[in-house]
């Protein structure tokens, strides 16, 4: 019996921990439903007298079946299993195999909950990807489940797809404003955002943040949650201000309801802390990103993905603090670690390998960042599509470092296909549009093309003085790059003003020993020889 559901998994990485996590599964209001009773049956051949799961009735089990070398057992890494072609010619033999694929397809659902997310990914993604192209018969929840399988694995367009089927079935049987339908539309809009799609996460947001705060409440843990989501989604419109200030209610809240220590607590203090890396606030996102990196190795350890994600944050807040060494240390760390647990197609290690190679090319090691941005571009086309903000942020990040290896042409060429799908996409104002256009006229200096790069940079200044102010180290970058050009234009004086300007601010905001403080002098050195020899 045991093997006979075997075979409806993958049949590779078949582990103990499916069968005994499904046997804690928690059951909803509601009850026993007539669809679990084969599933319920199976487990409870493994379970004890007090209903605990016995890993020795199911060792006695596996024994029984290695000995007949139906299945093979790697010691070291505790996983079984089935030679394909065993499987497929055992598979035509069952009796029903639908009834096999239902029972396994819900154990699978069982096994997944909100509290083992992260941990049943790693084990049970291969088998769900299975049960999901046979077209398992499972309950509808269980369907959810396996799309925040498939999210929390970083494969969102297929859990864009069970989602969206989840929720069309919901609000037909339950309704719009069941807290199940209302999940649903979160965890479709979580998605949408992890895709790109940061307008349509808004919306769907926006209407369960509503229906949550009229059904349960403004300081309900799910409203909460929801409206930290919503946070996050105006980070990814590149509304900082907004983002900052609904995050600072949710954070405030949290400490109170739920206290310092709680995985939404720290969770909300990691997104604000990349807020406040957003709108240049560096030495602020530091003191936070400390605070939960150390309470993540205390509460889940060195190695938990979330361990991992605050230690990526902290080295990006060191890059931005102009402390290359140390970003670089961390993030070959992280990224060791990520590629073990996670793979090296996940999103958060594609993220890694982006800000390594960002890291690189701080350090003057362009042939480095080069490497992994190559990589990385493929694989974000690959996993997110070519329009994705990743991908297109992986693609300009990779132009900036072909114009730092004197391949300014093919720099330029990149830089503009980049530019107008972010235009397109994100809107003339955003952040990443910005920043684009912040480098492509770098990239025109950089091929003696003083003009055009003037006319971006007047554009890119006044947008960044509107949308981040005067002080933020972005615009203050444009200033210091407008200042260079203008010098290149013979518009010695001018350059001269706005570079004593920036180096002002950069020096009460960033300190003396700033990499940018530091270009800002040389500049202004620079600058101040060519007016005495006019």
């Amino acid at each position: 019996m045991f093997l006979q559901h075997c075979l409806f998994l993958h049949h590779n990485g078949i582990s103990e921990e499916i069968f005994s996590y499904a046997s804690k599964y928690k059951f909803q209001s509601g009850g026993l439903t007539e669809e679990l009773q084969a599933p319920l049956e199976f487990l409870s051949q493994f379970l004890g007298p007090t209903g605990e799961w016995d890993s020795l009735q199911f060792l006695d089990v596996t024994n029984e079946v290695q000995a007949y070398s139906l299945i093979s057992f790697d010691a070291e890494k505790k996983l079984f299993s089935i030679h394909p072609l065993v499987q497929a010619w055992s598979q035509n033999t069952v009796s029903n195999p639908k009834r096999y694929m239902s029972t396994m397809g819900s154990i699978l659902g069982m096994a997944i909950s909100e509290e083992n997310l992260q941990l049943a990914s790693l084990v049970l993604i291969p088998h769900v990807e299975l049960a999901v192209q046979m077209d398992a018969e499972v309950a509808l929840v269980f369907r959810h489940h396996f799309g925040l399988i498939f999210w929390v694995a970083g494969k969102y367009k297929q859990a864009e797809k069970l989602l969206e089927e989840v929720l069309g079935k919901q609000e037909q049987l339950l309704g719009d404003n069941h807290p199940h339908t209302l999940c649903a539309i979160l965890g479709l809009a979580i998605t949408y955002s992890c895709l790109g799609e940061h307008q349509k996460a808004k919306e769907l947001k926006s209407i369960v943040l509503e229906k949550q705060k009229q059904l349960l409440g403004d300081n309900h843990p799910d409203t909460l949650r929801t409206m930290g989501n919503l946070a996050n989604t105006y980070s990814g419109l590149g509304e900082y201000q907004k983002a900052k200030e609904l995050n600072i209610i949710v954070l405030e809240k949290q400490k109170q309801l739920l206290g310092d220590n709680h995985p939404l607590t720290l969770y909300a203090m990691r997104s604000l802390a990349n807020i406040y890396l957003h709108l240049g606030k560096h030495q602020m996102a530091k003191e936070l990103n400390v605070i939960v990196l150390e309470k993540h190795k205390v509460l889940l350890g060195d190695n938990h993905p979330e361990t991992l994600r605050s230690m990526s944050n902290l080295a990006s807040t060191y890059l931005d603090l102009g402390e290359y060494q140390k970003a670089k240390v961390l993030n070959v760390i992280v990224l060791e670690k990520q590629k073990q647990l996670l793979g090296d197609n996940h999103p958060h290690t594609l993220q890694t390998m982006r800000n390594l190679a960002t890291t690189y090319s701080d350090l003057g090691e362009p042939k480095k960042a080069k490497g992994l941005e190559v990589i990385v571009v493929e694989k974000c086309k690959e996993l997110l599509g070519d329009n994705h903000p990743d991908t297109l942020q992986t693609i300009g990040n990779l132009a900036t470092t072909y114009s730092d290896l004197g391949e300014h042409k093919k720099a330029k060429e990149l830089n503009v296909i980049v530019l107008e799908k972010q235009k397109q996409l994100l809107g003339d104002n955003h952040p990443n549009t910005m920043r684009t256009m912040g480098n492509l006229a770098t990239i025109y200096s950089n091929l003696g093309e003083y003009q055009k790069a003037k006319e971006l940079d007047v554009i890119v200044l006044e947008k960044r003085k509107q949308l981040l102010g005067d002080n933020h180290p972005g615009t203050m970058h444009t200033m210091c790059r407008l200042a260079g050009t203008y010098s290149e234009l013979g518009e010695h004086q001018k350059a001269k003003e706005l570079n004593v300007t920036v180096l002002e601010k950069q020096k009460q905001l960033l300190g003396d020993h700033h990499p940018d403080t530091l270009l800002s002098m040389d500049n202004l050195a620079i600058i101040s020889e060519r007016l005495r020899n006019c």
